[in-house]
This record gives C-alpha cells, sequence and structure tokens, in this order.
C-alpha cells in the first residue's frame, strides 16, 4: 500500500521513520563490510573483548573468508574473558587469551607509561589491554574496534546534542587513543588498523539521526541493527559492554594497587611514571 493524503498524518510519519530507519540500518551494512574489506588483505589479529565492536570485526573477517585470530585480556573472572569465550565458541573462533596476573601488572603499567609518555587511568588502563594483545598477537596486523563510541554514541557522555558530542570526541580521537595505539603496536613490530575510523564510514554514520544511535535505552542502536541485519546473532550484537579498563577488571587491579599504597591511581601512576621516565 502507497502513501497517499488518505493515510493519517500520522502514519505516514510512521512509516517515513521506518523507512529512514531501515535504509540507515542497509546503507551502514554496506559501509561496514568495505571499511573492514580494505583492512584485511593479510592473516590478522583482533584485540576481541566480545564486544559489539570487535564481534562485528570478526564476523564480516568470517564472511569475507579472511584469516583471523582473537585475541582477549583480562584478569580472572573478568567480564571480557567470559564473553569472548561465549562468542568464540558459538562461531567457532580461534582465540588466544591471556588471564593476567596482579604480579604483573605493576611492570606493564610501567612499559606503557614509558611508550606512551603518558600516566593517566584511562591511557595506562586501555593501553595495558593493547600491550597485552600486541605482546600475543603472532599476525603484524591487529585490527580494533576504536572509533565505534565516537561514531555511534557509545559513551555516557553523548547526550544533549549526540552528533555533537559524538563529533566533539571525534576530534580528540587521534591525540587521546590512536596515538596511544600506534605508539604501543610499534614498540611490538605491528600495524594497528582501525576500520571504523574508515574515512566514508564517519562521513555516514555521522550524519545518522541521533534517536538511532540512542533508543530503547541501548547504545549505539542502530549499529547493533546493522550488525544483525549482516547475520550477527542478535543476543551477541546487542550485548552490554563495558570499557577495555574495565571489562579486563584491569581499572578494578589499578585501584587496588593504589589503595595499598594509599594513594589515589593518579598519583600511584605518577609516582610509577617516574620510575619509568627515568
Amino acid at each position: 500500500m502507497e502513501l497517499n493524503e488518505d493515510l493519517p498524518f500520522a502514519l505516514q510519519e510512521l512509516r517515513s521513520d521506518e523507512t529512514v530507519h531501515e535504509n540507515a540500518i542497509e546503507t551502514l551494512s554496506g559501509l561496514l563490510i568495505d571499511a573492514v574489506e580494505k583492512r584485511v588483505d593479510v592473516p590478522i589479529a583482533i584485540a576481541f573483548s566480545g564486544g559489539v565492536d570487535s564481534t562485528l570485526l570478526a564476523f564480516l573477517c568470517t564472511r569475507l573468508e579472511k584469516t583471523f585470530t582473537l585475541y582477549t585480556v583480562g584478569l580472572e573472572g573478568s567480564k571480557d574473558l567470559d564473553a569472548a569465550d561465549s562468542v568464540a565458541h558459538a562461531y567457532g573462533w580461534p582465540l588466544k587469551k591471556k588471564i593476567l596476573k596482579e604480579e604483573e601488572l605493576e611492570n606493564i603499567f610501567k612499559e606503557v607509561i614509558r611508550i606512551t609518555k603518558k600516566h593517566d587511568p584511562v591511557t595506562v588502563g586501555v593501553g595495558a589491554v593493547m600491550y597485552t594483545v600486541m605482546s600475543m598477537a603472532d599476525e603484524d596486523v591487529v585490527l580494533t574496534g576504536l572509533g565505534s563510541e565516537e561514531i555511534f554514541a557509545g559513551y555516557e557522555r553523548h547526550k544533549g546534542d549526540i552528533n555533537a558530542a559524538c563529533w566533539d570526541g571525534m576530534i580528540h580521537i587521534w591525540e587521546r587513543d590512536i596515538t596511544r595505539d600506534i605508539a604501543i603496536a610499534a614498540h611490538f613490530g605491528k600495524e594497528v588498523r582501525l576500520p571504523f575510523m574508515d574515512k566514508d564510514l564517519i562521513a555516514y554514520g555521522m550524519k545518522i539521526d541521533p534517536l538511532l544511535k540512542i533508543k530503547n535505552e541501548h547504545r549505539k542502536y542502530v549499529l547493533r541493527e546493522a550488525a544483525v541485519n549482516l547475520g550477527l546473532k542478535k543476543e551477541f550484537a546487542f550485548r552490554k559492554k563495558y570499557a577495555a579498563q574495565y571489562g579486563s577488571k584491569i581499572d578494578a587491579l589499578l585501584e587496588k594497587l593504589a589503595k595499598k599504597r594509599k594513594l589515589t591511581k593518579s598519583v600511584y601512576l605518577g609516582q610509577l611514571a617516574t620510575d619509568s621516565l627515568k
């Protein structure tokens, strides 16, 4: 049945919204395939947490018939280790994981500080995950999901003018995140590739209606719907994900190590920085 003047205005508006939604999902699905395909010309490693971003990367590599291995890092009992096991088992994907011990993490923190020349808790917490993944990877190229949070409004700070907040995060992503990961990858002689930072994907993603980015309490809603559209199981596409330093429990251990010395995380890492940068 086609839209016409006889239909109630509300119904026309609903049909229009549905069409916009469907078109966004289809267009985004194609851009995601292209973004991955451009970057998987060799066997690759995927920094894997079991969240929608890294799971979608692995799923698209499977669709493209590319060779890959998943690498997961966390402390015993961490959410990321559990999720990675579940997803990898469901799809039969090759998974290598590292269960970190408390006694080795302080040295990893020092190495991240030495490599990045930064010692704030986010850089060190996320950097510790990346450092361990890079140390494990047999492949020369590592894919990560970096950029997805900023395009599709994955953070709590994405509120109010959603797309303006996304742009603000994207403007700072180079200094805040990309330089960290490139430096750590280079330390191990690796190359990091970022499918979500594909220019065509960014250009389209930043124009998507914010109401499709956060919907029914789901952040990155349109990305999750695109993942389902591409064939990913809904239970994995809509899994709640925590930032790397939290999902791996590394931030919790950082807090513990600081409290042992009766320090804040920032002061504790500042002291490590003094030792690391001598």
